[in-house]
């Protein structure tokens, strides 16, 4: 009698725990959904206040999960604190603050998912902003570095339009690069980024332009812009007209595309 009730009490825990543990694996199955459809709510809202221009409200909500596991989430808080910075209105300390913080948190998206193409797109942009605050050098140090990032994102995403353009910026950048970052780049690398340029010459400028044209005629102002600048450089003027109308003749949608019709009417006016 005394073993019967020692069994049956002991069969009564073993389903009282056995009760609790699959209760806590369903209030942990619903929590994690409810974290899904958490995160998909935030970056609706977050993907909204982007297209609408709203900068500052986009930060505020994102920074709300600066600590969050989430790549997708993080890549858009380094982009949200790249756009809060490049406001007029942010002061020179805020954008130094903002633009080391966006540079951390694509870092962090990284670790969470290295094959994410944003968070590799934007980690090499916030890399190359914070070289603006940290010195030539620097900046030219973390050319490599910030090349291949853009690299992998297309390997990633070769659709993506951002990026495809930033290679051609970067090609850019080596060809117009003064003599004495050079110098700089010549004693940082054993083959300097501007002889590696070389393999792309004027014409690897163009191809990704235009690539990036063909991908999406309407995608970019800047875009625009820099054809018409890449065939100023190629003696071209008939083309470098062509592509400079074109920025001119943009819609003005952002404070950059303005900047853009602006210096795009300025060459047509030296042609």
């Amino acid at each position: 009698q005394v073993l019967r009730k020692s069994l049956q009490r002991g069969f009564a825990l073993s389903a009282g725990s056995f009760l609790v543990y699959e209760a806590h694996k369903l209030i942990s199955g619903f929590a994690e959904v409810h974290a899904s459809f958490r995160v998909e709510e935030i970056i609706e809202q977050a993907d909204y206040l982007y297209g609408s221009g709203e900068t500052e409200k986009l930060y505020r909500l994102l920074v709300q999960h600066k600590n969050s596991d989430d790549a997708e989430l993080l890549w858009r808080l380094a982009r949200a604190s790249r756009d809060l910075a490049q406001l007029s209105s942010t002061s020179a300390e805020e954008k130094r603050q903002l633009a080391y913080e966006a540079l951390e948190c694509a870092k962090k998206a990284l670790e969470k998912n290295e094959s994410n193409f944003a968070a590799h797109k934007w980690y090499g942009i916030c890399l190359s902003d914070v070289g603006d605050f940290e010195g030539i050098k620097t900046k030219i140090g973390n050319a490599v570095v910030i090349k291949e990032h853009f690299q992998r994102a297309i390997e990633l995403n070769p659709k993506d339009a951002t990026t495809i353009h930033l290679i051609g910026i970067w090609c850019y950048s080596f060809a117009e690069m003064p003599w004495y970052q050079r110098k700089i780049a010549a004693t940082l690398f054993a083959t300097p980024p501007t002889s590696t340029f070389q393999e792309y010459a004027a014409h690897s400028h163009i191809k990704f332009f235009s690539c990036l044209y063909t991908a999406d005629p309407n995608f970019y102002s800047k875009n625009l812009l820099f054809l018409g600048k890449t065939y100023l450089k190629l003696n071209n003027k008939k083309m470098a007209l062509l592509w400079l109308s074109k920025a001119k003749e943009y819609p003005a949608h952002t404070e950059e595309d303005k900047q853009v019709q602006k210096e795009a009417l300025e060459l047509l006016n030296s042609i």
